[in-house]
């Protein structure tokens, strides 16, 4: 099987979560043989490169605000040169975005069956007013694809009312790297990371893994720090377009000391910080799936979100997690309040329950498996 995919960026570091996922759904199909045709978003990176099973062309000259209206307007152009010498069995476009343009023409033009696979976290309204000037044109991006794959019920929805006809469509979510949130680390290690937070030793550390914009509520949780006990500190993991607004808040409220920006962290050194802190929250406004929630759920620790989006399909009261309510700090207050407060035999049963649903729906071989089924299902192949 060859399967040629549309993405805006490639699935390489430092991608975007729904690229990450790609490169882990190709690596699990390594009988798979993928082209990859996306923007050149970064300097330097080469045209043409061989990654594993995925050989990658990127389009542009690695400015992002134009690279993104090249793959947009003349992807197509590369995916034909590719088809004279390649027989592909389906086309794969990750997200209703720019490569998914140009992959609508080449699906028409040449009859190949379009899988769209759909991990959008941002607000329907916000992309709505991103697609004005061309909505005709992306709503056929939902009504060419052969088939339909959706990381969680709230962007199924979403595909079906977007006008999405075709016969094949699944939830498949994204998974977790459960070796590597399980890992385990010594007293000592929790300790040496516990003091680079430079928090005092008795403290009760929250923590948040996210980008920092408006979507993901981190403000909230500031917002919600001085009602909570001194000893409640806070441990932002991430970076973004708010990152000094949420500084100044945080110096306005006299939270320095209680408040720690680690900026960009690996995916190698979150683990350790997780496993370091005592509840992860992240009071968010819109999200497709959530998958720092599922990370902190492998890592054993309490989380706290929102019932927005795709959440809702992994995060149940008391039972896998603990809730609170958008644009709400009072509400986190009171979810911090109940975590502190529980009998330690009573919160191991939430911990004990989501880890094992990470287990047992959130593993990447087990969606490995369900994709490869998803792709031959799409391009009408025999198993």
């Amino acid at each position: 099987m060859r399967i040629l995919i549309f993405s805006t960026d490639d699935h390489l570091y430092p991608a975007g979560g729904a690229e990450q996922a790609m490169g882990e759904i190709t690596k699990q199909l390594s009988h798979i043989e993928f082209d990859l045709i996306c923007a050149r978003l970064r300097r330097g990176a080469p045209k043409c490169e061989r990654v594993g099973n995925v050989t990658i062309y990127r389009l542009g000259f690695g400015i992002p605000k134009i690279d993104v209206y090249i793959l947009a307007l003349f992807g197509h152009r590369k995916a034909y040169s590719l088809i004279k010498k390649q027989n592909y069995d389906l086309l794969w476009v990750m997200m209703a975005s720019y490569g998914a343009f140009s992959a609508v023409r080449v699906a028409k033009k040449m009859g190949l069956p379009f899988l769209l696979t759909l991990q959008e976290g941002d607000p329907f309204k916000y992309i709505y007013k991103k697609v004005f000037f061309v909505k005709n044109k992306f709503k056929k991006i939902f009504q060419t694809a052969s088939g339909l794959q959706t990381i969680s019920k709230y962007l199924y929805d979403w595909g079906k009312e977007m006008g999405f006809k075709g016969k094949v469509a699944e939830i498949i979510p994204n998974g977790v790297d459960i070796e590597n949130f399980t890992r385990q680390f010594n007293e000592q290690d929790i300790k040496k990371t516990r003091d680079t937070f430079s928090f005092d030793a008795d403290a009760f550390i929250l923590v948040t893994s996210s980008r920092l914009e408006p979507k993901n509520g981190i403000g909230d949780i500031i917002n919600a720090l001085p009602y909570l006990s001194d000893i409640v500190c806070f441990v932002i993991c991430g970076s973004g377009s708010l990152e000094k607004k949420l500084q100044q808040q945080v110096k306005k409220l006299g939270l320095s000391e209680r408040i720690c920006f680690l900026g960009f962290v690996t995916r190698e050194e979150l683990p350790r910080i997780l496993h370091a802190s005592d509840i992860f929250v992240r009071p968010s406004l819109s999200e497709g799936l959530g998958n720092s929630f599922l990370e902190a759920m492998a890592a054993r620790i309490p989380v706290v979100g929102t019932m927005v989006g795709g959440i809702s399909d992994f995060l149940v009261a008391g039972k896998t997690g603990f809730v609170c309510e958008p644009n709400n700090p009072q509400s986190i207050v009171h979810a911090v309040q109940k975590i502190q407060t529980m009998d330690n035999s009573e919160k191991e049963k939430v911990l004990t329950e989501a880890y094992s649903m990470i287990q047992k729906k959130y593993n990447w071989t087990i969606i490995g498996k369900q994709m490869r089924e998803l792709f031959q299902k799409t391009a009408n192949l025999e198993d």
